[in-house]
């Protein structure tokens, strides 16, 4: 595999992806190094084909705009819905249907046009400290803006990602002026202003700063896997509160694959999609990278299965990539960082 880290200067040349005469599959990336890794790994001892991986810092959308046809990507993988909703916005996928992803991926977790398809999920949860706070005392999202809570809670910026798609779902339970009410009284309860990741916040439960914070699932393993980490990881529970409406459940999102309209190794392309969905890869998927498959019949790890049972949000992905321009409205307009 190739591997490409970089801060997306649009200038930067073409042929830092490789070319040869066997046909490879040319990835733009989001996903760190360690997490693609050992997928691509296996993908290329089953087939033969070499995967070249762009490690896209930001501005993915952008570049492949830039780009255009003479981009060399093949296949975008990265996090979070709505960056593969701007992608599909942005005219540089193309739709890809096939009986094989048809069988392994569920309709709720696919593009009904196939434009996109998830390969895994995450939960966005609340780590609580063990210390602090009792087992049971975090149940609903609408109560992290509970005065309780006030000087007690951590977050990464309210711009980020992650922290949309959660408004996002929140504005489709609840609408506008509640979910601006909310933001209000998370932003009220908060220990310090939105900074670092979600492993920050944890960091910061285990030094006494704040006593919740939200972060994705996928996380715990990451500091469970990282010496320097694991007393932060261990200082805190992960608690999986739900929207309290009706059939509202733990708000979930996916990491997805695309295929871009600039493809010209569209055959391998397929291949390697469909390789992220099969029983094998979901498999790898999971162990690595501590996150939920989304094919039937494929287990979580076993750290995963040992957080508790994930009870899914009813709100369809499509509803969160549609509600994410007011959600960031919101979120702007509260001052949510400030």
């Amino acid at each position: 595999m190739t591997a490409l880290k970089l801060a997306l200067p649009l200038t930067l040349p073409l042929s830092l992806l490789a070319t040869s005469a066997v046909a490879d599959v040319n990835v733009y990336s989001y996903r760190q190094p360690e997490l693609i890794q050992p997928l691509v790994d296996a993908f290329t001892e089953e087939t033969g084909i070499q995967v070249n991986v762009a490690y896209l810092v930001e501005g993915l959308t952008e570049r492949l705009k830039a780009e255009g046809d003479r981009s060399p990507a093949d296949v975008i993988l990265t996090v979070d819905i709505s960056r593969l909703a701007e992608a599909v916005d942005a005219g540089v996928t193309q739709p890809l249907m096939t009986e094989t992803l048809e069988q392994n991926i569920p309709a709720e977790f696919h593009d009904p046009e196939g434009n996109w398809w998830g390969v895994t999920s995450r939960a966005r949860i609340v780590y609580a400290s063990k210390e602090r706070v009792a087992e049971g005392e975090v149940t609903t999202y609408e109560d992290l803006a509970d005065p309780k809570w006030k000087g007690r809670i951590c977050t990464r910026s309210g711009m980020h990602t992650y922290m949309i798609g959660l408004t996002s779902a929140y504005l489709a339970h609840h609408g506008p002026e509640e979910t601006k009410a909310w933001l209000e009284g998370l932003k009220a309860n908060l220990a310090r202003k939105p900074q670092g990741n979600d492993r920050a916040q944890v960091k910061a439960i285990w030094a006494g700063e704040c006593d919740i914070s939200l972060g994705n699932t996928y996380y715990m393993g990451e500091m469970l896997a990282d010496e320097e980490q694991q007393e932060w990881a261990n200082s805190v529970r992960l608690d999986f509160p739900r929207f309290d409406v009706e059939g509202g459940g733990t708000h979930v999102n996916i990491s997805g694959v695309a295929l871009t309209k600039s493809s010209k190794n569209t055959e391998e392309a397929v291949q390697f999609i469909e390789f992220l969905t099969s029983k094998h890869a979901q498999e790898i998927y999971a162990e690595v990278n501590s996150e939920y498959p989304v094919v039937p019949g494929t287990e979580a790890s076993e750290l995963v299965k040992s957080w508790g049972d994930l009870h899914p949000d009813n709100i369809p992905l499509a509803r969160l990539a549609e509600e994410r321009a007011e959600a960031l409205r919101l979120t702007e307009e509260v001052d949510y960082d400030g």
